[in-house]
Formats: C-alpha cells, sequence, structure tokens
C-alpha cells in the first residue's frame, strides 16, 4: 500500500501517461503508452536505445533484458518474457505500455508494490506527510501538549478532477492533509497544507463526542486497577488481584439520562473478564459488575453492581492445547509458476478488464476508488468509490452489563486502525499478496501496519459450461471461473471480521464479510437446561457451555457505494415480477409479467429489501445494442449462515432505534454529496440523534438522472448455538452488485480453454 521504498515497477506504472494513438494489447483493451524514460525514473535502471537494430537494452542490477522495437516477446537474462504491448517509437521517444516494467522485471523485484511519492490524487498520505502533518500542527498557534490525534487522512480531491485524472487529463493536485484531534472532551477538525506547510483550518465542533482512542483503552485499565471500589467489589466475588482483571472499555450510548449518566460527560463502561492463565479471558466473564469512568478525571463515575453470579472457572483454551493430537491434514499449495494475472501499479490495481485504486481508510478500512471495467477497448465507469460505511453490533438484553452494548466498530472505535494483519497459509493463502499500510497514532506519529491487505486470485467454478449432444453444435464448452479477492480483517475486542471485496471478470463485485473470534459472553447460575434456573438465564440467548450464554444480537454492515455506472448520472429502478391473468387466450390461466419504476426521491428509495424483486441503478442516458439502458444489480442479501437481519430487532421507541436509522433498511439513495460519508454519521458515539441517513434524506432531494450515492446494508441475526464456543468459525453474510444489460453479451466469451490447473 504505502511504504518508503520504491521499485522499478511502482515507478513505471505510475508514472504520467502519454496519450498516442491506441494499440490493442495482449489481455484485451487499448495500451496506455509512456515514455520509456519516465517509467524508468528512479528506479535505478540504465537503458540504450540501438538505433540501427531497432532493439532497447535495459540494465537494473543482475537483471539485463533487450527488446525489439514492435515486439511481443523481450528477453531479460536469456529468458523470454511475454509483453502486454510492443514497445513503439514515436517522433524519435522510444513508448512503452504502462505495465511494460512490472512484466518485464516481475521476478526481479518485490511483488509487494509500494511508493513513498504521491502518485496517483487519492493515494494515501505517507510516512513523510503524516510527519509533516504532525510537526504542522505541533508547531502551530493552536498546540497544546495534551492533544490526542484520532484521525489523519488525505483531503479528497474533487470527484469530477479525479474522474478526468482517471480518464487521462492530468494535473497537479494539491496535497493536503485532514486531521481530528481531541483536546480533552473538545473534538477539533483542521487542515494542513503540505506544500506550504501551514494549518489551513483548526474548527472545534460542538456537541460531540469524539473516537474512543487506543489511550483511552490503557487509561481504563489504569483506572480500575487503581480503584479502591472496584477492588472492593471484586472481593466479593473473590477475586483478590485487580491485575488478573481485564478491563473492556465500551461506548455508554445514549438513554437521555434514563441511565443516569450525564450527557457532556466523555465516559466509557467497564465491564471486566478474569484472566486464569487458559488465553482465554473472554470465557470468564465478570459478571454484573460495570464501572463507569471519566476520562476526564480519570477515576470511576460509578459502579453499578447488579449481584453476584459466580465467575465461570472451567479453562477454555481456544489455542488447540487440549487436543494434542492434531487432524492430520496433507498440504494443499496454490501457486502461480508464470506469475499472476493482476498487477500492482503503487495503488492502482489491474486485473483482466478491471483497474481501481485502493488504499486503507483509518476509520473503515479499504477503499476503492476510480473502478473501471474495460469493455473491448472501452474504458467504462462503474464505481467512484466503495467502502464500508460503517456497522453496528446491538445486543438484545436488558441486564445492568448489556442493554448499553451497540458496538458501532467503525464510527466509535476506527476499525483501520484496529486492522489485523494477515498470515499467509491461514488467513489468506500461499498466493495472496501482503501489502503494509501506514497510519497516524494517538500522537500523530506514522506507524506501519505489516500485512494489512491482502489480494489473491482464487478459482471459483465453471464460468459457464454447455455440453451440447444435439446437432452441429461445439460440443463441450467449459471455462474456468477466477475471482480476483482483495481482502482485509479487523480485530474489535472479542470479534474479528474479515472483510473480502471480489471481482469477476464477468463484472460482478461482490461483497463477503466474515464474523469469526470468540462470542461476547454472559456468565449464569445455569449449568444445563434441565436446570431450574435455565429457562430465565437463557431467554436472552442460548446456553453454550457450563454457566456461559451466548447472547442474542446482530451484525448489520452497511457499505457507502458511489457507483456511477458507464457515467454520474444515475436512478434507481424497481423490476417487480408479479402474477397477472392472463387476458391473450389459451389454456393458461396466469402469466407471469415484471412491472417497472423508477423511484423519484430519496424518501422513496429507502427501503426494506424483498429479495424476490429486482432493484437497478441504471444509467437512463445510455443503451446497450439492443437499447435497454445499461444497469447494475443491487443484491444486499446473496445467502449466508445466520438469519438475515431483515431490520433492526428493536422497537421504534428504543433510543437506538433514534440514532441509528441505517441498520432498519436495506436500500438507500442520496444525491453525492462529499462530505456525506457515514451512514450513522460522523460522530455517532453518545449520540442523541441520527446525523447519518436519516438526516441525508430530510430534504427529499429527486435521485432520478442524478449523481447518486448507493448505501447497501445487510447483515445477520446472531443466535448463538455450541459449535461456535469457544472458538467461532467464520461466518458469512454476503451483498452483490451484477451487471444488468450493462453489456452486450456474456462478457467472458473471451476466456481461454486451459483448465484451472494449467
Amino acid at each position: 500500500m504505502i511504504n518508503n521504498k520504491k521499485t522499478i515497477v511502482a515507478a513505471a506504472i505510475a508514472a504520467l501517461s502519454l496519450a498516442t494513438t491506441n494499440t490493442a494489447i495482449a489481455h484485451g483493451g487499448s495500451a496506455d503508452y509512456i515514455p520509456l524514460e519516465d517509467s524508468l525514473t528512479s528506479s535505478g535502471a540504465a537503458y540504450y536505445y540501438d538505433k540501427s537494430a531497432k532493439e532497447v537494452h535495459i540494465t537494473l542490477d543482475k537483471a539485463h533484458a533487450c527488446v525489439k522495437v514492435g515486439a511481443l516477446e523481450a528477453e531479460v537474462n536469456g529468458q523470454m518474457i511475454r509483453l502486454d504491448a510492443p514497445i513503439k517509437v514515436e517522433h524519435g521517444h522510444v513508448l512503452v505500455e504502462r505495465h511494460f516494467a512490472n512484466d518485464l522485471f516481475e521476478e526481479y523485484v518485490p511483488q509487494t508494490i509500494s511508493v513513498s511519492d504521491a502518485k496517483h490524487p487519492l493515494d494515501p498520505l505517507s510516512e513523510a506527510e503524516i510527519t509533516l502533518t504532525q510537526q504542522t500542527v505541533q508547531s502551530s498557534k493552536y498546540f497544546r501538549n495534551n492533544l490526542r490525534f484520532t484521525e489523519i487522512k488525505l483531503a479528497e480531491p474533487e470527484k469530477s478532477k479525479v474522474w478526468a485524472w482517471s480518464f487521462g487529463q492530468h494535473e497537479h493536485f494539491q496535497r493536503l492533509a485532514n486531521f481530528t484531534i481531541l483536546d480533552g472532551k473538545q473534538v477539533i477538525e483542521g487542515t494542513v497544507n503540505l506544500e506550504t506547510k501551514a494549518v489551513t483550518r483548526w474548527q472545534p465542533i460542538k456537541d460531540v463526542h469524539g473516537m474512543v482512542i487506543w489511550d483511552d483503552f490503557v487509561a481504563a485499565q489504569e483506572i480500575i486497577e487503581g480503584s479502591k471500589e472496584y477492588a472492593d467489589a471484586l472481593k466479593k466475588r473473590g477475586i483478590d488481584n485487580v491485575k488478573e482483571v481485564v478491563a473492556t472499555p465500551l461506548t455508554v450510548g445514549f438513554f437521555n439520562g434514563e441511565d443516569g449518566l450525564k450527557e457532556d460527560d466523555r465516559l466509557l463502561k467497564i465491564v471486566s473478564y478474569l484472566d486464569i492463565g487458559d488465553g482465554n479471558f473472554w470465557a470468564h466473564p465478570i459478571e454484573g459488575l460495570v464501572a463507569v469512568v471519566n476520562l476526564e478525571t480519570k477515576s470511576i463515575e460509578k459502579i453499578e453492581d447488579s449481584g453476584v453470579i459466580p465467575v465461570p472457572m472451567k479453562p477454555n483454551p481456544y489455542d488447540g492445547r487440549d487436543f494434542p493430537n492434531k487432524a492430520t491434514v496433507k498440504p494443499l499449495v496454490t501457486t502461480e509458476p508464470k506469475g499472476t494475472n493482476y498487477k500492482l501499479s503503487g495503488n492502482i490495481v489491474h486485473w483482466q478488464n478491471w483497474d481501481f485504486h485502493l488504499k486503507l481508510d483509518p476509520r473503515v478500512g479499504p477503499v476503492l476508488s476510480t473502478m473501471t471495467y474495460n469493455d473491448q477497448g472501452t474504458k467504462r465507469k462503474i464505481m467512484y468509490e466503495g467502502s464500508l460505511g460503517g456497522m453496528i453490533v446491538p445486543y438484545g438484553d436488558p441486564d445492568i452489563g448489556w442493554y448499553f452494548k451497540a458496538y458501532l466498530d467503525s464510527g466509535d472505535y476506527g476499525m483501520g486502525g484496529l486492522t489485523s494483519p494477515l498470515e499467509l497459509g491461514s488467513d489468506v493463502p500461499t498466493n495472496a499478496k501482503l501489502l503494509p499500510a501506514t497510519l497516524a497514532d494517538n500522537s500523530g506519529s506514522p506507524y506501519t501496519i505489516p500485512n494489512a491487505i491482502a489480494i489473491f486470485e482464487r478459482y471459483a467454478g465453471p464460468e459457464y459450461k454447455h455440453n451440447e449432444m444435439l446437432g452441429s453444435g461445439a460440443g463441450n464448452q467449459s471455462r474456468a471461473r477466477r475471482e480476483l479477492v482483495i481482502r482485509w480483517v479487523s480485530t474489535i475486542g472479542n470479534y474479528d471480521y474479515m472483510f473480502d471485496w471480489v471481482l469477476l471478470a464477468n463484472g460482478t463485485i461482490k461483497l463477503d464479510v466474515g464474523a469469526s473470534g470468540i462470542e461476547a459472553v454472559k456468565g449464569v447460575k445455569t449449568r444445563t437446561m434441565h436446570d431450574a434456573t435455565a429457562e430465565q438465564d437463557t431467554r436472552y440467548g442460548t446456553l453454550i457451555d457450563h454457566n456461559i450464554v451466548g447472547t442474542t444480537h446482530q451484525h448489520i454492515y452497511n457499505f457507502r457505494l458511489d457507483l456511477d455506472v458507464d457515467g454520474e448520472k444515475n436512478s434507481l429502478v424497481e423490476l417487480n415480477p408479479t402474477v397477472e391473468k392472463n387476458t391473450a387466450g389459451g389454456p393458461r390461466k396466469s402469466v407471469m409479467v415484471v412491472n417497472q419504476h423508477t423511484v423519484k426521491d430519496e424518501q422513496e428509495a429507502s427501503q426494506k429489501f424483498d429479495p424476490s424483486t429486482i432493484r437497478l441503478m441504471s444509467n437512463p442516458n445510455k443503451e446497450n445494442r439492443m437499447g435497454n439502458p445499461v444497469s447494475y444489480q443491487i443484491i444486499p442479501f446473496a445467502g449466508g449462515t445466520h438469519p438475515i437481519a431483515k431490520g433492526a430487532l428493536f422497537s421504534e421507541d428504543e433510543w437506538l432505534y433514534k440514532r441509528v436509522n441505517f441498520m432498519d433498511k436495506q436500500i438507500w439513495v442520496t444525491n453525492y454529496k462529499p462530505e456525506e460519508r457515514f451512514p450513522e454519521g460522523t460522530y455517532p458515539n453518545r449520540a442523541k440523534t441520527d446525523t447519518g441517513l436519516k438526516v441525508y434524506v430530510e430534504d427529499n432531494e429527486s435521485i432520478e438522472n442524478k449523481d447518486n450515492v448507493l448505501w447497501i446494508t445487510t447483515g445477520a441475526t446472531h443466535v448463538a448455538r455450541a459449535e461456535e464456543w469457544p472458538m467461532m468459525p467464520t461466518e458469512y453474510v454476503h451483498a452483490m452488485l451484477k451487471p444488468w444489460n450493462f453489456f452486450d453479451q456474456t462478457p467472458t466469451l473471451n476466456l481461454p480453454t486451459e483448465t484451472a490447473d494449467k
């Protein structure tokens, strides 16, 4: 992703492109040529053009390449390398296709591609730029020692100009950094101009609470360890050593004073667990004890104690230590002996006909931008920007330690900053490329997360198959489906969330979200369902172990998808299959018809999704060759293991329902406004009301033939089961975007006939 290294591959592909005549390239589409000298800038490579022989010689360390002008092959250290497009000479300049250096030297340079200088206008801030932002703020008139950063990231340029850049209209983009700071409980937003090294905006934000930061995790532990009142509550439960207690700092929500808390205070609730040395403190909840801590005073505001429930003490390790006889599993190794089918160009990914920009956001994780599809030589817009918008995990138990639990993981804690490094062979297949990412810590200093995002290709069954047995057909025709996967995992306390962006050669985009890790469990008196206490103890969950209940809850995710289907002007179209009476004659009594309706405004667009219907983001200004408007189908539910969360399992008078509306409808469409980023609002921590999608649609603007943003909500209701304890096998929910009359025919008829393992 980003780092301080440069390679010839990054330098070559991130260089400025030069518009020339189109030349077909090997994988389809038109070549994008750049000057050879630009492609080798900062790489350390040298080249010589032999005019008489019409050959180019390039030397990079121990690698020597010889390429003939017009040839589709190059000789590198005696081996022949296939090129996407030939070298050519125009007006005395040697021109190469933008992936030329990657094709030539991919075996001789690292494939974890990274760049230090921004090339794409959406490239994330580099380590140097984060440091410059920190230093600029520290040297400004605004700085005080107690300031803590919750976020430093790129201030993104204007959308229209970025799209123009992606289509070759390159211009200089001024690099700006936005930051958010906590001054005690005061939230401050600001901007640094990285070119002038000046703070150009310093804006205190009224009546909001900022994110929970890592410093708060540390403070929470220190506060409970230093409290005599808390120690006394532990002794009632037979716990003498507070050092064995693990504090989990949780947001308190908003209950309009009904919880006895002051709205203005910067508070957290501490629910704790006992570490007995089995590696799984989550299995030993200290039930019925909640400490409310004040982060300003660094003290316990009050202790809520509903009575002693014995801590479940049975060891419950999840690392396999109780199973010395491991299963016999022979190695399964995925290899790509001829190299990858995708190319990394700094932060740009090219695979098959897809091109997109990739970066890690400190709040929402991976962001895929300027996504296009090369349709037989024509570069077509699909999506300007796609990312997780926000998510919520609400629990249904009204007990003292549970009623407030409704985690807005990205908005309250920042999921990008809680990225879990990936491991080859377990988290991702062995053929994956692992990319680092650089973010800012609470002091504003840069730090790098290794292996933050993975990219890999996988075999995914037949793309299509038909075995013709009649007439003079083509016999058996079968093609292998490949998928390109962008994987990222964020760990928030007990849960690990796996997000996969999956691209198919046929234009489909899949959004797969997996939940794994350890369930948040409740300590109870009940050992088995035959106990007298079982009915009451399991009213809000499932008994999954002796004295342990897995409480019923939901995992609800919202994705912000700025779809620009073949252009920015789109509409939401409903197709509703229905049954009508047959009036055309014949023995049939009824017929199947599809009624079509174009949605007029934002509030009409906000709806629960019926999987028996079809919803399209459609471009009324573009048609395929049959005259149908080009579209993409919206599928919020594409199957999953846990029951689908059709909406929030709360009554409308719940405070949570008033604060977070996105969880109750699966489709929202709003006019594009760059400041409308998060379905739960920018500052959801302790918010009284919904400042996100509910507010975004209040003006009820027209969405017909407009630059719109699609928001998809998907998720599951998690009813616990014994097979998920003590470790939860990854459970997925799925959403999908599929081309709908976007193409003129099956877009993958050009796939080769080779089998998947060749």
